[in-house]
């Protein structure tokens, strides 16, 4: 045993199928002790120390099987690469328990293994009113191989959105942390006391009085891309949080185009592209 490495990370590296966060999980409901004593999940473990690790019976689960059509647009063993349109909501939450992604997934392939109880497959999360690509992982190992490339950032995400007004220059990078708004709970707001978060842009064209967009997270905040351009003066067409309504669109004009990523177990690198879908064509076209 390392002399003084964490109780949570001991544990997720000692143990491949939990997670650090699964891992902190078990240590706090006082399911991983150490030396017969309950602890935290910042134990600094020292060389003898004896680790109990218990782990508990699943929880049943709550969620329902819905059959949910999916755009499944690449499938192997270990995942799927959904294209989601907007208006789903990715998985259970307070005022949306049915009629998720989740819900679809679980319909569709229902010896999933991976994630939360009410979360299957989630490894990263989309907004109800953001369409384009999503990956569900089908097992915790490969849930976990993905999660390790989101956390290292070496996964690509880009973006396509419209804001309002000619945004210069034409390419930048929007670095401003991001946390709950202490006004409002239920958004997220630049602030002091929020975490890092970066945005870069380019300007693909502009439209009459619009600017179309490429963005590139490098950060995966909560409605990061919505609240940076906002917060610098260009809100999202048609974002009623963080904007306002649009006489062209219905929704917020994102859409997520690109992912780019490794095969969790070949390491075979792989890029996936979604197109724009009908209603963001259409705003185009009314605005040009």
């Amino acid at each position: 045993m390392q002399t003084g490495i964490r109780a949570d990370k001991y544990v997720s590296e000692n143990c491949p199928d939990l997670s650090r966060t699964q891992a902190q999980k078990l240590i706090e409901d006082n399911h991983i002790t150490v030396n017969g004593k309950v602890i935290k999940p910042s134990l600094k473990l020292q060389s003898g120390d004896i680790v109990d690790i218990e782990i508990p019976a699943p929880a049943p689960s709550t969620l329902t099987p819905e059959p949910i059509p999916l755009k499944i647009i690449y499938e192997d063993q270990d995942l799927m690469v959904v294209d989601k349109p907007a208006g789903l909501t990715v998985h259970p939450a307070p005022g949306h328990y049915n009629h998720t992604l989740a819900n679809a997934i679980l319909a569709y392939f229902p010896e999933i293994d991976s994630g939360e109880t009410n979360r299957p497959g989630i490894v990263h999360r989309l907004d109800k009113d953001t369409s384009g690509l999503i990956i569900i992982a089908k097992n915790n190992a490969a849930h976990m191989k993905l999660a390790g490339q989101f956390k290292s950032r070496s996964i690509k995400k880009v973006y396509v959105a419209l804001v309002q007004g000619h945004l210069t220059p034409r390419e930048g990078i929007i670095e401003a942390k991001i946390g709950r708004d202490p006004r409002n709970r239920k958004r997220m707001a630049v602030t002091e006391r929020g975490r890092e978060a970066r945005t870069e842009y380019q300007v693909i064209k502009y439209l009459n009085n619009y600017s179309l967009l490429e963005i590139r997270p490098k950060t995966g905040r909560t409605h990061q891309i919505r609240v940076h351009l906002a917060a610098i003066g260009f809100p999202i067409v048609g974002d009623t949080v963080y904007g306002a309504k649009s006489a062209y669109v219905s929704r917020q004009f994102l859409h997520a185009c690109k992912l780019s990523f490794k095969l969790p177990f070949s390491g075979e690198y792989r890029e996936f592209v979604s197109e724009m879908p009908p209603d963001l064509l259409k705003a185009l076209s009314d605005i040009a």
